[in-house]
């Protein structure tokens, strides 16, 4: 039944998204500004099925129908409830429709809040949004279809990836396919506005609470992703460069520069086939993204998919996408005389910019790089955080001086009134650096540069809030967030401790200024897992702090699956991360041991950075 009503409702969305193409088409050949009321209609009535779709198929893990294939590879009847709805997304099928409602009901809203723009140009952003809707109903129909039946009936379903099972990777996807899938709307309204000619600052003003939206919930994405990451995957960090992680960040980089850009556009009207570029960046990458993720061509515990018809089809749609960019800008690509002052904030943004794209380049070429080694020599190998840090790091620095003086300087052409405000900033960063090095420890000139820059940024931004300018509150608000990110960040890899032994039951060790103890194991029966918990204690010499730490080593049924759950006790200063795994079923346990300081603040900073991006949005909502 479930499984009928879910493909009817898929086939019906296609016959939809074809009628607003056909009846677009059709009111472009008016010569009016009013578009016709049905096909208001018709984008309410799908964006309404595809969302009664996707609550058919969450009904369906909620009952536990086991005829639906997804259901019997994604679920259990044990499973609690709040799970079961969460693994509607946990899986490739679910969450490509997923995907489908974002693109639907972005394009529905776009067509009803854009309505001070142009017809055509809406109209034409409606029809290429459509086309992108087409083909990924396309996908989900033949080749991963949610609602595909199963014969004979399962008695009980295989159960949802144990990892996944967790409150924070419940809401990482919805939230990061806001982001990246968000990003869909302003690629049509890029194409859109270069068949249209629809250019300059009133382009700019037509994206930009899209950019904002897209911006800030890929930024809460990554945040909520990183700290999954973090408890679950007892990696002990808040990045790996993962290559699914990078999958995420591609995109972000290129978002960040768009919304830069479109500053200098709706305030010069310049720079606007860059800000095309970025437009159909963004959503590429995303695409690209997904093809990574699931085409099985990446080694990541991330991935959830590998089957490579499916990545066949999104790398011939991505490839279409791409050749459809290069064509539009080829053919409507007309050159400017974009003039900008090299003394001028125009100037700095532009900066930011190429920061943005080298960030994106070498995040990329880290990415790929493996994958096209494997291709061609058949060889293995990864890109691991030492390529990152030592490439990135040293520009980073750069760019948080850039960041910092960039708000300060004026449109047009700047004077710098204010420098030795600036020398003022930079001597008090360069002050406090001292003083942490004095009552710490020293360490590299690398990490000096990164705090001292850092702090210069944190500095100018406290600055600019003392000159009471409201309308640029949300940009320091994101701007003192990321210096902030960048100092706790700084701190956090020059004062960890990370300790790594082997220990059993009743044994004590003393590393260094710490000393352990395993005092006790035990066994829980939970509701879908059992549980070895370890009992360990955890002493500082040095401080005389002690404190119990209870790691866990979980054995799941549905399916068999063995996780390593780690131990984590925080406060606003440090965080203590302890994990636990057995040595080959032998008396024997190794401990990892980590004393992160103020990881906490790392989260809060990217909290803060998002909330920036929310008030701009609230902000240019008001505005227009």
């Amino acid at each position: 039944m479930l499984s009928n009503t879910g493909n009817f409702l898929l086939i019906i969305n296609i016959f939809l998204s074809s009628l607003i193409i056909f009846k677009s088409l059709n009111c472009l050949k008016i010569n009016d500004n009013l578009i016709f009321k049905n096909i208001y209609q018709i984008s309410l009535l799908q964006s309404t099925l595809v969302l009664i779709c996707f609550f058919t198929l969450v009904a369906a893990f909620i009952v536990s129908d086991f005829s639906l294939i997804t259901v019997y590879q994604n679920s259990h009847s044990l499973k609690p409830v709040f799970y079961k709805i969460s693994g509607t997304w946990g899986n490739h099928e679910g969450s490509l429709l997923l995907w489908v409602i974002i693109l639907t009901i972005f394009s529905f809203l776009f067509l009803i809040y854009n309505n001070n723009h142009p017809k055509n140009y809406r109209l034409y952003t409606l029809i290429i949004q459509n086309i992108l809707i087409l083909g990924f109903l396309i996908f989900i129909i033949f080749n991963s279809n949610p609602f595909s039946s199963i014969s004979p009936l399962p008695k009980e379903g295989l159960g949802l990836n144990p990892i996944l099972q967790d409150p924070a990777l419940a809401i990482h996807p919805p939230l990061l396919y806001v982001g990246f899938v968000g990003s869909s709307i302003y690629f049509s309204a890029a194409i859109a506005s270069m068949i249209a000619n629809y250019s300059g600052k009133f382009f700019a003003r037509s994206i930009k609470s899209w950019v904002l939206i897209s911006w800030t919930f890929q930024t809460l994405g990554i945040l909520v992703g990183s700290i999954w990451a973090y408890y679950e995957l007892g990696w002990g960090g808040f990045w790996f460069w993962d290559p699914v992680e990078n999958a995420s960040l591609l995109p972000w980089f290129a978002m960040t520069a768009l919304l830069h850009s479109l500053l200098v556009l709706e305030k010069r009207d310049t720079l606007y086939f860059w800000s095309i570029i970025l437009c159909l960046l963004t959503f590429t990458l995303s695409v690209m993204g997904t093809f990574l993720v699931r085409s099985g061509i990446l080694n990541s515990v991330h991935t959830f998919a590998n089957d490579p018809s499916r990545g066949i089809y999104i790398l011939i749609f991505l490839s279409l996408m791409i050749f459809a960019s290069i064509y539009f800008l080829f053919t409507k690509y007309k050159p400017t005389n974009d003039l900008i002052n090299s003394n001028s904030k125009e100037t700095f943004i532009l900066i930011n910019n190429w920061f943005m794209m080298f960030y994106l380049v070498t995040v990329l070429l880290g990415t790929l790089y493996p994958i096209f080694t494997d291709a061609i020599s058949n060889n293995k190998i990864s890109v691991g955080p030492p390529f990152y840090n030592s490439v990135i790091i040293p520009v980073v620095i750069a760019f948080l001086f850039f960041m910092a003086i960039g708000p300060q300087t004026k449109w047009i052409k700047n004077k710098f009134l204010n420098f030795k405000s600036l020398i003022a900033i930079l001597g008090g960063a360069i002050t406090i650096n001292l003083a942490i090095i004095h009552f710490f420890k020293s360490y590299s000139l690398i990490s000096n540069l990164i705090i001292i820059s850092s702090l210069f940024l944190i500095s100018s931004s406290f600055f600019d809030i003392l000159k009471k300018k409201k309308s640029s509150f949300p940009r320091i608000i994101s701007h003192l967030s990321f210096g902030f990110l960048i100092l706790f960040i700084g701190l956090n890899h020059n004062f960890s401790v990370e300790k790594d032994f082997n220990l059993k039951l009743g044994e004590t060790k003393k590393i260094d200024d710490y000393e352990f103890a395993l005092l006790d194991l035990k066994l829980n029966q939970e509701t879908n897992y059992k549980a070895v918990v370890g009992e360990l204690k955890v002493s500082n010499l040095a401080t005389k702090e002690k404190r119990i730490l209870n790691p866990e080593i979980r054995i799941y049924d549905n399916p068999q699956t063995l996780t390593y759950e780690a131990s984590i006790q925080t406060n606003f200063f440090r965080d203590y991360y302890l994990t636990m795994s057995n040595i080959d079923r032998s008396e024997y346990y190794n401990i990892k041991f980590q004393q992160k300081p103020l990881m906490i603040w790392i989260w809060i900073s990217v909290i803060f950075l998002s909330l920036g991006g929310f008030l701009s949005l609230f902000r240019n909502a008001k505005n227009n």
